[in-house]
């Protein structure tokens, strides 16, 4: 990619989307970045930044109609903001599953309809879904989380079936631990049971939740290098569908589907020769 392009990016605010504004700033193209609340985003020329709450299905259909308006099109979008939500299946409330399925799952799915027509009607255009390892297997305390993802990839793989015959490509990137506040300001946590203390002390030594904020860094893939690698991968001819980030991913992905396939292996009627699962 050479060319300008426009970019929209949600969740753009801090972390991972403040990252992939800048760095696409840098090469050059102009964004439209959205934020929930307050930011610290700089000015910049090719910058608009707009006030979104993505569950709203109306107000992320006019922040397409006005970053096309702005900028003249979309070409590429990307569906960041979210949030962790730590609780047991026992805990999580009514309140807490809706606003976690409506940001993360909801959300991207308005946002990727808004977009569809009119990158159809260029002929072109990238929809990039920013998913989690968590998408291929689960954690204790996080189910609401992993399946707020686990949605978002499948209607993300229909999708990207479906758009391919308009020149739309879909990426669905899946980061391993990053080195961003998601475990602090971007968590929030069910009423706890002390049913589930142990395990809580156990997964994140402390039964207290919310755990205090520490000041040290939480370790895992810089943001800036994880948004590099996003950005090398939306420009270039990179046909998969999936896209691992971080030097952690990959073992992440590979212990979950290695549990899945003895799972699916017991079965005696499940295929084991190599060769007729790849005809």
């Amino acid at each position: 990619m050479t060319s300008p392009q426009t970019w929209m990016i949600t969740g753009a605010g801090r972390g991972l989307g403040r990252a992939l504004t800048m760095r696409a700033l840098a090469a050059g193209h102009a964004v439209v970045a959205t934020t929930r609340g307050d930011h610290d985003l700089p000015d910049h020329d090719r910058l608009t930044v707009l006030t979104l709450d993505v569950r709203d299905r109306a107000a992320a259909v006019r922040a397409v109609e006005s970053a096309a308006s702005t900028l003249g099109s979309v070409e590429v979008l990307v569906n960041n903001a979210g949030y962790g939500l730590i609780g047991a299946a026992e805990e999580v409330s009514e309140d807490d599953a809706r606003a976690i399925l409506e940001t993360n799952l909801l959300g991207p799915l308005w946002l990727s309809q808004a977009a569809i027509p009119l990158m159809r009607s260029q002929g072109s255009g990238h929809i990039v879904q920013i998913s989690t390892v968590g998408a291929v297997g689960t954690m204790p305390m996080l189910g609401l989380y992993n399946s707020s993802k686990w949605g978002l990839e499948a209607f993300s793989e229909a999708m990207a079936a479906e758009v391919r015959q308009f020149g739309i490509r879909v990426t669905i990137v899946e980061p391993g631990a990053l080195d961003t506040d998601w475990a602090a300001g971007s968590m929030r946590f069910a009423e706890p049971r002390p049913a589930y203390d142990s395990l809580r002390s156990q997964l994140f030594g402390t039964p207290d939740v919310p755990w205090p904020v520490s000041d040290e860094s939480p370790g895992g893939t810089d943001p800036t290098d994880a948004a590099d690698a996003i950005y090398a991968c939306i420009c270039s001819d990179d046909p998969r569908l999936r896209v691992l980030i971080g030097a952690d991913a990959p073992a992440q992905v590979h212990a979950a589907l290695a549990q899945r396939m003895e799972d699916y292996g017991r079965d005696p009627r499940y295929p084991t020769d190599e060769r007729y699962l790849t005809d």
